[in-house]
């Protein structure tokens, strides 16, 4: 079976011979054995060893590695091997090939795998395994290890189905080239997994056979293929010509590679012993190979020594062995599988280990393989992403179709240069998997399975998708919020304009203004500062009638207060109007009182008036939910989400006390509150009265709340955050122009132009929501018509009142009219009075007289 490896190696060997006759020449003995056979090996080693060879060069496999390092070892011969690596501490086998245990470890760890699958050959395999079961036992990580040895195509098929069942799309595969061609020709149309190959010829593979896995697999190159020195060796041995070997002349493998290499090694340590003239010459004859005790050379550990320290730049890099045997100080460059070929994205060596050194690619690289080509866009009928325009039937192809989604994906295919073909998904669903059949449906489906190019919708990006298929960077962000019925806007009262103020702040003040009047009615009486003498013009009516002749008595000092009970209610309705009053206190305890009410008075009238202005022009709405603690504290307004969505979905995983209680009201809740479409759940809530609320993505919320009847509206922030993106199959090459082009048109704005063209500027409910149109910008009579009627009401009072005094005054004046003319009367010989027989000017000396005139014009006055 490895016939032809042995056959590309032996004529490897003669090649690197030919190309070191500089050196001292190396006179060659082969002969060709089967690897596998441990008699076969035996009676070649001893045939070599009996010849008087110094060294030899060979491969083995597992069944015969113990023989060789046991013969190598107890007849110090050394023994250069371009095989896979073991872990032995016998000097006398250098082992060409690094090992690979530190490089996969650190490319683990970039990676961040915890849970992969670990496929090996039991060839190289074994050693790497152990490494990595130590390490998962150490860190925990979830390995699945799968023997390829003994694994049929069948057999091979079923466990990928097994692997996809539950989740384990991570895999390493460790074997050798030509079975790792064959396993990756069967996984070829497999988009969902990440492969790990490793194996040193990355570049040795047949790539053109898997191109679609794209960036899904990485591996390790030893041979640096742009090494001006390596191309050039490269060239010499495509120019060889062998006369005893025909084989198809390739570019050299890394296996070929090493055997260059090992060839090197030998014809340097053979130079250097030579320079030292160290003795080397062979003494002995073919039994000393199976002597018992075996009799060891003399002179193999000088050539050990000698091979040992070779340092070199060969083509597998820098050729070095410690004191084991092994490759040190060496060089693994890391490669990925792109669109357009395998390209570098880091390196491992032992100093630095793992570097990633993966750089931006111009844009024109990638989009090189995907320009000029039409894809198929699967979308879903969702408004106002996707809609059918309303004439749809006149149209063909993607001109049918309106909205943002529809606007997005041509300017991506504008940006990249592709056409495409919009096309709905057949089930009308986004994407879920089944719990049964573990199939995907929806478009997410569409996209694993093969059925469609790009997905250009409204779909959310999660974990879940994330691992089956890949998605841009988001373009548009968004989170679960709370849609409901619109409350009815309350109708400002008559008496709105008392509502800046509390009812209780408003009798507290009314008491107040009574109880300030009547201390400073109190004090006014109490203070001798607040009464002032007056003397009274007033004569005795009596004395005069009965003797006018006598003297009007001395005047007596009257005593008078301003502030009776009236003036001082009227005092402190003045300071509270802050109008002020006719009259002031003109005693200490009186100012007292007015200046404490004052301060009262300007507190209360500013608070009155910073609130006034926003209890008048704003009607409120009066909304029984303002968060999604409110929803979950109460019982009486349902709550659901879209069945199957994920939305539904985040409240199902939430670990939040809050969103857990909500999720176990709605998975109980009877009748159900999940509806099957967003059209079903907003129905829902406008015909619910108020009685259900509808838990959506935002951006949907705040579209719906634009569209007529203008009867919904969003409450509270939203619940979380998440994004919509533009989906691609795993590995697709429009996964990076795509995700280029969307951030290219965030940035421009172009994305933000998008959602007000569709959001608002097609709004049909105004740009305050509803139908209101800049209600805030002016009163309306039923904001200030209390004051009107307060206004009306008060003069009606004056007038009634004034009324009222009239008829009281004219009363009582009449009445003294009548006493006072009855007087004058009984002073008349005749009982008579004629008012024209009295001159003018002694008219002031009749009392009567004077007063009656008075009183007549106080009352023709009044």
């Amino acid at each position: 079976k490895n016939s032809l490896c042995v056959s590309v190696c032996y004529e490897v060997f003669r090649f690197a011979l030919a190309q070191n006759q500089d050196i001292p020449k190396l006179v060659p003995q082969v002969d060709m054995v089967d690897t596998s056979s441990s008699f076969a090996m035996t009676y070649a080693f001893c045939s070599q060893f009996s010849k008087g060879v110094y060294a030899i060069m060979g491969l083995y496999d597992r069944r015969t590695v113990n023989m060789l390092m046991s013969f190598c070892g107890s007849l110090h011969v050394c023994f250069v091997t371009p095989s896979f690596p073991v872990q032995t501490n016998n000097q006398f086998v250098l082992q060409l090939r690094p090992q690979l245990q530190e490089p996969l470890m650190a490319l683990l760890e970039h990676f961040y795998w915890t849970r992969f699958v670990y496929m090996y050959s039991s060839d190289s395999g074994l050693a790497v395994l152990q490494r990595i079961l130590d390490t998962a036992a150490e860190r925990s990580w979830q390995v699945t290890s799968v023997n390829l040895d003994s694994l049929t195509e069948p057999a091979f098929i079923k466990l990928l189905a097994d692997l996809d069942y539950k989740k384990d799309f991570q895999i390493i595969i460790d074997c050798e080239l030509k079975r790792l061609n064959y396993i990756l020709n069967l996984v070829k149309n497999l988009k969902n997994y990440h492969y790990i190959l490793a194996n040193l010829g990355f570049l040795d593979l047949n790539v053109t056979e898997f191109q679609k896995l794209g960036p899904n697999v990485t591996g390790f190159q030893l041979v640096n293929r742009s090494d001006p020195a390596v191309q050039k060796i490269n060239q010499n041995w495509l120019d060889f010509d062998n006369k005893d070997l025909k084989v198809a002349r390739r570019r050299l493998k890394y296996t070929g590679a090493l055997t260059y290499d090992g060839v090197s090694v030998m014809a340097t340590a053979f130079q250097n012993l030579r320079r030292q003239r160290i003795d080397i010459s062979r003494r002995g004859n073919a039994g000393e190979c199976l002597a018992n005790p075996p009799a060891p050379w003399g002179q193999g550990i000088d050539i050990q020594r000698a091979l040992q320290q070779v340092r070199l730049e060969g083509l597998t890099g820098h050729v070095q062995f410690d004191e084991r045997g092994h490759r040190t100080n060496y060089t693994l460059t890391v490669m990925e599988l792109s669109h357009i070929g395998p390209r570098k994205i880091g390196f491992w060596n032992e100093k630095r280990g793992y570097v990633n050194t993966a750089i931006y690619r111009p844009m024109q690289e990638e989009f090189y393989n995907v320009q000029n080509k039409t894809y198929i866009v699967t979308t879903i009928l969702e408004a106002p992403y996707m809609m059918l325009k309303k004439n749809h039937e006149q149209f063909l192809g993607n001109d049918k179709y309106e909205g943002y989604c529809a606007e997005l994906a041509a300017e991506i295919a504008k940006h990249v240069g592709f056409t495409y073909r919009l096309e709905l998904v057949g089930d009308g669903k986004y994407g879920a998997r089944d719990p049964e059949t573990k199939m995907w449906n929806g478009m997410v489906g569409e996209l694993v399975y093969g059925k469609a190019d790009m997905a250009v919708a409204p779909l959310t990006i999660t974990l879940v998708r994330e691992q089956v298929i890949d998605f841009t960077k988001p373009f548009m962000s968004l989170g679960i919020s709370i849609m409901i019925k619109k409350p009815t806007k309350s109708k400002p009262g008559v008496f709105s304009f008392l509502d800046p103020l509390a009812y209780e702040i408003w009798m507290c003040i009314v008491f107040a203004y009574i109880g300030v009047s009547v201390v400073l009615f109190l004090v006014s009486r109490f203070s001798p500062y607040e009464w002032n003498g007056e003397e009274s013009d007033d004569e005795d009516e009596t004395a005069q009638g009965q003797n006018q002749n006598q003297q009007k008595e001395k005047e007596t000092p009257e005593y008078t207060n301003d502030f009776g009970i009236f003036n001082s209610l009227w005092f402190s309705l003045g300071a509270f109007m802050q109008q002020g009053c006719d009259i002031s206190p003109r005693s200490l305890s009186g100012r007292i009182v007015g200046g404490v009410w004052w301060f009262f008075t300007l507190i209360i009238i500013s608070s009155y008036t910073a609130n006034l202005a926003a209890f008048l022009t704003v009607e409120r709405m009066v909304s029984p939910i303002e968060s999604a603690e409110d929803l979950a504290k109460q019982t009486e307004i349902a709550y659901g989400t879209l069945d199957g969505g994920s939305t539904k979905e985040f409240f199902r995983r939430s670990k939040i006390a809050v969103f857990e209680k909500m999720w176990s009201y709605m998975r109980s809740a009877d009748p159900s509150v999940f509806v099957k479409s967003t059209s079903e759940g907003v129905i829902r809530v406008r015909k619910s009265k108020g009685k259900y609320a509808y838990l959506l993505e935002s951006s949907m919320n705040e579209y719906i709340e634009q569209r007529k009847p203008c009867d919904t509206m969003k409450v509270g922030g939203n619940l979380d955050s998440k994004g919509y993106g533009v989906a691609t199959p795993k590995g697709s090459p429009l996964r990076n122009p795509v995700n280029l082009a969307v951030l290219k048109l965030n940035e421009q704005g172009l994305l933000d132009k998008l959602k007000n063209r569709w959001w608002y500027d097609k709004g049909e409910c105004g740009t305050g929501g509803g139908d209101s149109k800049d209600k805030t910008s002016a009163l309306s009579l039923s904001n200030v018509a209390g004051v009107f009627y307060i206004l009306i009401g008060g003069l009606g009072l004056a007038m009634l009142v004034a009324l009222v005094e009239f008829c009281y005054k004219s009363r009582i004046e009449s009445r003294r009219m009548k006493v006072r003319t009855e007087k004058c009367s009984s002073l008349s010989p005749n009982g008579r009075v004629v008012a024209h027989d009295f001159p003018k000017a002694g008219a002031q000396g009749l009392p009567c007289m004077s007063k009656a005139a008075g009183l007549g014009l106080s009352s023709t006055g009044m």
